[in-house]
Order: C-alpha cells, then sequence, then structure tokens
C-alpha cells in the first residue's frame, strides 16, 4: 500500500482519473478524503434534474435505493483505484449485505459518504460505506467486490 499517502479534494476531472462511470452513472461529486488503500470520503449533490426524479416519484421525488447504493459504492472504489496501478480499472460489485435505507434522500440534499476498506487481497475486497445528509446516517451497506483489468 502506499503508506502515509493522502489524496485531498478530488473534483470530477480527478475522480474520472480513477473511476471508468461516466455521465449518467457517475454519482460522486467530490472525495475530499481518500486513503489508499483504506479510506474514501466525499459527496453527491442531489440534485432535481437527475433523470430518476422524473419518475421516482413524480409529486414527491426520492433518490431511489439502489442509486444511493451505487453512490456508495463508487465511493468505496476509490479506495482500490487509488492504488498505484489501478487507475481505470473495473471494480465490479459481487455482494451487497447489510443494506440499510433509513431517510428519504430528496432533491437538494448533499450525501456525504464514508466508505471503509475491510478486506483487500490485489484483486478482491470487502468494505463498509455510511451514506448521511445533514450527519445522519441515511444509508449503508457492506460490499463485495472484484477488480478486473
Amino acid at each position: 500500500m502506499e503508506g502515509n499517502r493522502i489524496l485531498r479534494d478530488l473534483g470530477i476531472r480527478e475522480i474520472k482519473k480513477y473511476v471508468i462511470n461516466r455521465y449518467p452513472f457517475l454519482l460522486i461529486d467530490r472525495a475530499i478524503e481518500v486513503i489508499p488503500g483504506s479510506f474514501a470520503a466525499g459527496y453527491k449533490n442531489v440534485t432535481v434534474n437527475e433523470g430518476y426524479f422524473q419518475g421516482h416519484f413524480p409529486n414527491s421525488p426520492l433518490m431511489p435505493g439502489m442509486i444511493q447504493m451505487e453512490a456508495l459504492f463508487q465511493m468505496l472504489t476509490l479506495t482500490v483505484l487509488t492504488i498505484p496501478g489501478n487507475e481505470g480499472k473495473t471494480v465490479r460489485g459481487v455482494a451487497a449485505n447489510r443494506i440499510r435505507l433509513k431517510e428519504r434522500i430528496t432533491p437538494g440534499s448533499r450525501l456525504d459518504i464514508e466508505a471503509k476498506l475491510m478486506e483487500w487481497d490485489g484483486s478482491s475486497g470487502k468494505g463498509n460505506v455510511s451514506g448521511l445528509i445533514n450527519g445522519r446516517e441515511a444509508c449503508s451497506a457492506e460490499f463485495k467486490f472484484v477488480m478486473t483489468d
């Protein structure tokens, strides 16, 4: 691993150097801090012009749970994609456990995301991720994943 290297304040351009997802499926806007091989924290600005709000639900817009999970998962992928040599590789989820959807996430919210890598062997891993709205846990999950070239 990279020892004490810490990446700070990655904007969308920097995130795209690591994560292969693109609009409309790039679901993190900023990574405030990334410790390669260990931790990533950042956020997703939830805006009313996102396509899923047109049908989910028109009179009471709500960020779908699976979209929440994808945003959490993408933050977790930064923990391994920032390890030198892993930039731009594909990280694929293989399991999601302990999924919790506690709070409604609506337009105008900022979903703060904290991801902790718990296991990593160079090609597969496991991590815990939480999404917070105004400091309260809104969603969380444990993900297992594999990385491919």
